[in-house]
């Protein structure tokens, strides 16, 4: 401990806080990551069925959802987190700290996941599901059995992606008042000076997103077929 603590003479006095931040940062990632995953398929579904060809084939609902989608993804994240300040203490009761930041997370990573979602199953062969309307798969179990069965390599794919870039978000909301790696950062890397402070965070943060990744990649390598 003495090596470290001569390269980073700062950690013995705020080892505590910084674990405590890394447990704030993986607790809105893990989180923010888990709803924005069940609501990014469900969307991502819904755009692929829904459109033209599509085998739920609807305009009038594509098109809402699509438009909503361009326009979430439009707004720069730290303005979308003041935006929806009243929301997020209607839904949680605050807009502070790890829980007030899920709300805004999750509305500012659905829209990207989703539309990373239509894109995979865009690229799922139209013989097979063809082959399976011949069969007699009702549209439920095409959407279960064909798009997203087939997809699994890309779908885990988008979905590291997208944590990479979950990641990068908490640290934005770290900036007004969510807590976190992000939050550390700025408050004894920036405002102090503390520059052993910004490489410690930094080498975690690439710890998490690598551990993230080595499990990504071990499931795409199972169901690669």
């Amino acid at each position: 401990m003495s090596f470290i603590y001569s390269i980073a003479p700062h950690l013995e006095t705020l080892g505590s806080e910084l674990l405590q931040c890394m447990v704030q940062t993986l607790q809105m990632s893990l989180i923010s990551g888990v709803v924005a995953f069940i609501i990014g398929i469900c969307f991502g579904v819904v755009l692929i069925v829904t459109r033209k060809g599509g085998i739920f084939q609807n305009t009038v609902i594509y098109t809402i959802l699509d438009k909503i989608i361009d326009i979430l993804r439009s707004i720069p994240f730290i303005i979308l987190m003041v935006l929806l300040i009243p929301v997020s203490r209607a839904i949680v009761g605050t807009a502070l700290g790890v829980t007030g930041a899920c709300v805004p997370l999750i509305v500012g990573t659905v829209p990207f996941f989703a539309r990373q979602i239509e894109s995979v199953l865009a690229d799922v062969d139209k013989g097979l599901i063809e082959a399976s309307e011949a069969m007699g798969f009702s549209p439920v179990e095409i959407v279960f059995h064909v798009y997203l069965k087939e997809s699994i390599p890309g779908i885990t794919r988008v979905t590291m992606i997208t944590f990479v870039s979950l990641i990068g978000l908490t640290a934005i909301a770290g900036a007004i008042g969510a807590g976190g790696l992000g939050d550390f950062a700025i408050r004894y890397g920036y405002q102090l000076g503390y520059q052993d402070m910004i490489w410690i965070t930094v080498l975690l943060i690439l710890i998490i997103i690598s551990i993230f990744q080595l499990i990504g990649n071990i499931i795409v390598k199972k169901t690669t077929h």
